[in-house]
């Protein structure tokens, strides 16, 4: 009888599982579709000599990662990935730290001026390159025709090649940097704030005392954020300089791209892929950790 009662009574949270499972199960079906079969496919490319007409044709163990990491000039896409992503980041970062700053100080509710602020970030990254590819031009575009003397040829000479790439990718992402940035100034207690008046704090010592410690966690959080975007930049290097003068703006992705989609060296790419991956990994591990310290020292 009291196995029965027991029975009866563990028999409808056996139901909610089953129920749960069912639910959960298209969600499993399309990370599995999206992301579990990339990534075992990836690995499998990277050991075997694949083509993209014929993949897994033989077993080549890590010649394809020789290549990638000791071939001529193999590293140098991710030298590249990284003097792009780390100054873009920290550049759209502070840009959109003070501009949060100032929205919130001067305009709060501002609903005009913030989407003002979103349209670089609603434009699509190909229309932008190629509105930044025109004001660029030696003839004809906009900063040439400001600057007074010789044109500069700001695409087609190394370092300004990747540097004009920086400046667009800050301008494009800042907004998004803005935006989440400012969603963090709003929920700040303003008690602290009161209670730092009350103490005779000043501007700057309330903003070194009061708010940089308590948007800190947020502020890695955005950086962390657009470093992961930066690293995946491709599109502006595809319209805006096709990696070059030579191969000085070809960073990661955009040689994978060249590896896979001209050569169509599967393999090599899957290989090469991996790589960069292990490099954000290095780079995105410490900030993830710093972020996890600042929100477990908040409590």
């Amino acid at each position: 009888m009291a196995m029965a009662v027991l029975g009866h009574r563990t028999s409808p949270n056996a139901r909610r599982a089953r129920v749960g499972w069912l639910l959960i199960l298209p969600v499993l079906i399309t990370v599995a579709l999206i992301a579990i079969y990339p990534l075992v496919y990836t690995l499998v490319a990277a050991f075997t000599e694949s083509s993209l007409g014929r993949p897994f044709q033989d077993f080549v163990g890590v010649d394809n990662f020789a290549t990638a990491l000791f071939g001529d000039g193999a590293l140098a896409p991710l030298g590249r990935s990284l003097l792009f992503a780390v100054p873009s980041a920290v550049l759209a970062l502070l840009l959109g730290f003070v501009i949060a700053l100032s929205l919130d100080a001067a305009v709060r509710g501002g609903k005009l001026i913030r989407v003002l602020l979103l349209l670089p970030l609603m434009t699509p990254p190909v229309m932008a390159g190629v509105i930044w590819k025109l004001m660029y031009a030696p003839t004809g575009g906009l900063f040439n025709n400001i600057i007074s003397g010789p044109p500069i040829v700001f695409l087609g000479s190394s370092p300004s090649a990747l540097i004009a790439l920086i400046v667009v990718d800050v301008w494009q992402w800042t907004p998004f940097c803005v935006l989440l940035i400012f969603a963090a100034l709003q929920t700040l207690p303003h008690e602290v704030y009161e209670a730092a008046q009350v103490d005779g704090a000043g501007i700057w010592r309330t903003f070194r005392s009061v708010t940089l410690p308590l948007i800190a966690p947020s502020l890695v959080t955005v950086l962390l954020l657009k470093l992961i975007v930066s690293f995946k930049v491709f599109d502006l290097v595809f319209i805006m300089t096709g990696g070059g003068p030579g191969f000085d703006t070809t960073v990661s992705s955009f040689d994978i791209y060249r590896t896979v989609l001209q050569k169509f060296d599967l393999g090599l790419g899957a290989a090469q892929t991996l790589v960069f991956l292990v490099l954000v990994t290095l780079v995105v591990t410490p900030i993830a950790s710093l972020r996890a310290r600042l929100q477990k020292a908040q409590g």
